[in-house]
């Protein structure tokens, strides 16, 4: 029982044991198809406790073992049970993970996982496989920011808790810098400030070198005037006032989420660039002053155009996933309609570019290099989850949900966009193919 797995990698044998040693580790490992979250990640390796959530208030604790840590080649956690809501040990029986490092002879890293379980290896394995190819593309994402001149920063991040804001900030703090997350509560630590959307505060943005905006109000939901205006003045204003503090505070780089909304629901028999003009419709002329709102003189800015994120942690494929596991899947109205994509850690390289690739000004759209249509979606999800596709969705099924002008302008828009400035500057993506990405996201 168990498993063993082993991977080697392009990068000395201190970066890579040091990586696992820095906040944001854990979050990064955990398989996203997983029901687990990470509550607490070990204050240190050697001897610290991480503590995992798990469905029904359950605890998965990893106590981290002093008498087997030896750096740069080795460190062991422990399940332990303490408390009442631990898992309880005759439930998941023991669990010993032993991490090995060893230096191969061309100066790369040979990693080995070996866990000491009753679960089979065949349970294990999709975890283990996601696990090293992850790390392996976080050190290749790390390594390219280095070279492109990043050096450790002080980094700013609003809607850090959110999907993409959470993964970033992890991304990030693995990377050495330094993530500030800027909350709408009570700050707690020095890791947190802050922040009244309305009115930041003078000192919002001492010490900090770029800023990651990437706050606003969730579109999906029926466009009634309120979602509207909620939508709205989640974004504009909010986005004016702290670019105005960024600018102020001598912020080099400001980067704010944007949307490919911009070009407009209906654009069919169209490739939209960054250089297409603005298309019609509620988002598109929220997204066009939620822009202009992002770009303060003398500050460096990018605005991330962002297309449909893959991730079962949110979005579409979150809606889903549970649709087409039962085998009800299928696509949407004709299904000719294009969706322009993105893995959700291909997004989170996107932003590390912008915060170093000089290159990158202005509207970027960040969307994987290969659309595909409404059907190719449909039947791609479900050879990924061995499950029939072939029940279309009639039109009017997101309409009773988004309301007809939400289904029109989210659910059935029509949008083959294009990364002309990311291929400019040579950038590569993890995950070019949506079955690629479908499998990684899902553990297939």
């Amino acid at each position: 029982m168990g498993i063993e797995f082993t991977s080697t990698l392009d990068a000395s044998i201190d970066e890579v044991f040091g990586w696992f040693a820095k906040p944001g580790a854990l979050r990064r490992l955990l398989p996203p198809w997983q029901p687990m979250r990470a509550i607490h990640e070990a204050d240190s390796i050697a001897d610290g406790r991480a503590v995992l959530g798990l469905p029904g208030g359950l605890r998965w604790q990893a106590q981290h073992m002093a008498a087997d840590f030896s750096p740069p080649h080795r460190f062991v956690d422990e399940r332990v049970v303490d408390g009442p809501r631990s898992v309880p040990a005759a439930l998941a029986g023991p669990w010993r993970h032993e991490h090995e490092f060893h230096e191969t002879s061309d100066g790369r890293t040979e990693v080995i996982d070996r866990v000491h379980t009753a679960v089979p290896e065949a349970l294990l394995r999709s975890t283990f496989e996601f696990r090293h190819r992850q790390l392996a593309d976080d050190l290749a994402a790390h390594h390219t920011a280095r070279i492109g001149g990043l050096e450790p920063s002080v980094i700013a991040v609003s809607g850090a808790s959110g999907l993409v804001g959470s993964a970033l900030c992890a991304l990030l703090s693995t990377g050495g810098h330094r993530v500030i997350r800027l909350v709408r509560r009570r700050a707690v630590g020095n890791d947190e400030r802050a922040w009244d959307p309305g009115s930041p505060a003078a000192d919002l943005l001492d010490g900090v070198d770029a800023v990651l905006h990437l706050a606003g109000a969730p579109i999906a939901g029926r466009f009634t005037d309120a979602h509207r205006a909620v939508i709205r003045d989640s974004r504009v204003e909010p986005t004016r006032r702290l670019a105005e503090s960024a600018a102020s505070n001598g912020v080099h780089t400001f980067v704010s989420a944007s949307a490919i909304g911009f070009y407009g629901y209906d654009r069919p028999g169209e490739t939209l660039s960054e250089s297409s003009t603005r298309g019609g419709g509620f988002l598109a002329e929220v997204v066009d002053d939620w822009e202009q709102a992002a770009r303060p003189p003398g500050v460096r800015t990018v605005q991330v155009r962002t297309g449909i994120v893959q991730s079962p942690l949110g979005g579409t494929l979150r809606l889903q996933r549970p649709i087409y596991t039962a085998g009800l899947g299928g696509r949407l109205g004709s299904g000719r309609q294009w969706l322009s994509w993105i893995d959700l850690d291909d997004l989170l390289d996107v932003y590390l570019r912008a915060l170093f690739d000089g290159r990158l000004v202005g509207p970027v759209n960040a969307v994987a290099p290969e659309p595909v249509t409404a059907a190719d979606y449909a039947t791609t999800l479900g050879r990924v989850l061995h499950r029939p596709a072939v029940l279309p969705v009639p039109e009017f099924g997101p309409a009773l949900l988004l309301g007809r002008q939400g289904a029109r302008e989210l659910a059935a828009a029509d949008q083959r966009v294009v990364c002309h400035r990311l291929d400019d500057v040579g950038h590569v993506f993890r995950r070019p193919s949506l079955e690629a990405s479908l499998r990684h996201q899902l553990g297939r």
